[in-house]
């Protein structure tokens, strides 16, 4: 079979793995569909993730999946053969401290798809044949491959809003408007989000967020000050989704929340300094906001329920061949949001 493997910042190849056989409580999976994450595009441009994440040998890239499944292992019921799932790429392990305080997006021993976090590394799932273990696929009756390989992004979002507590009447500034930024308004205005406005740097995203219902986009290459206003009477929003990773963006927007606000870091993109005395005399909250768990499966039901669409972000579809341009595209700000490879029909 076919797989995806970086071997270090530009150095993406197709490779020929052998596929495995799933055991018990496992399911074997035809992959339909990948959608290349910003931390693919991290290890695709910079061989890793900040200054800690680092490639130390090759791995399979890919954690934003959808697959038909192809065979099941001894015990797996509630699955059938050729049936359409999303899967989870979380594999908390259920038994460290933070998994038993169903914390487990924190696990000690996580199995995380595509991750260099740990060595040997977790290698990914952008492989046309991937086993996973029954409790990860969700079946997604009703959707298409590409949406169903969404609900791991919407899922990180969901978990942000779950972070950012009620948001029923609330104002929401996001920054950052690449495919997490666009999924949080969705999810924020799921919540009951009032007002939201985004801010980005490219016309074309900030083009998708306005589609996708925020109130108000500001390109900030062009328009420097265009959150200056928000800045009166100490402030305008209750809460901040950050979700560029960006320094400047972050301590840009600190002066546009309203005493009392929460502020919840999303992007990753490096360590930032903060303006801790405004921080103290405005009684900012910041919360960190890191991957998911039981938020994938809710992310699946609202997508089949049509109360979440996520269709206009998929920009672009490349063949498992394509690998290389799929990649260089994804991350293009100026034309592509989600860019998906295509691995089965």
């Amino acid at each position: 079979m076919k797989a995806i493997v970086i071997h270090a910042a530009k150095d993406l190849r197709i490779e020929e793995h052998e596929a495995e056989v799933p055991q018990v409580g496992q399911v074997q999976i035809r992959l339909a569909v990948g959608g290349i994450c910003g931390s693919d595009l991290h290890y695709y441009n910079h061989g890793g993730i900040g200054a800690t994440i680092r490639l130390r040998e090759p791995m399979v890239l890919g954690h934003e999946v959808s697959g038909y499944v192809a065979a099941l292992g001894e015990g797996v019921t509630g699955l059938e053969v050729g049936q359409l799932v999303a899967v989870s790429p979380s594999r908390p392990c259920h038994v460290c401290k933070f998994c038993q305080a169903a914390m487990y997006n924190h696990c000690l021993n996580m199995r995380f798809y595509g991750s260099a976090m740990p060595f040997p590394h977790i290698q990914g799932a952008f492989r046309e044949v991937l086993v996973a273990d029954a409790v990860q696929c969700v079946p997604a009756t009703g959707l298409s491959a590409g949406e169903a390989a969404m609900a791991e992004p919407l899922a990180v979002c969901l978990h942000a809003t779950r972070r950012a507590g009620p948001l029923l009447g609330k104002s929401v500034l996001v920054t950052g408007c690449g495919p997490i930024g666009v999924l949080c308004i969705l999810a924020a205005r799921r919540a009951g989000a009032d007002l939201v406005v985004a801010t980005d740097v490219s016309a074309f995203t900030v083009a998708l967020a306005l589609e996708a219902g925020a109130d108000r986009v500001i390109n900030v290459a062009e328009e420097a000050a265009g959150l200056a206003a928000y800045a009166a009477d100490k402030g305008s929003f209750d809460v901040l989704f950050e979700c560029s990773g960006n320094a400047a963006a972050l301590n840009g927007a600190i002066p546009v929340m309203r005493p009392g606000g929460t502020i919840i870091q999303l992007g990753l993109g490096g360590d930032m300094t903060l303006p801790m005395q405004v921080l103290t005399a405005k009684e900012l909250t910041i919360a960190g906001s890191f991957r998911f768990h039981e938020e994938f499966a809710t992310g699946v039901s609202l997508m089949q329920k049509g109360l979440i669409d996520v269709k206009p972000l998929i920009t672009h579809t490349f063949a498992v061949d394509q690998a290389v341009e799929a990649f260089q595209t994804a991350g293009d700000r100026s034309r592509a949001m989600k860019a998906q490879i295509r691995f089965s029909v």
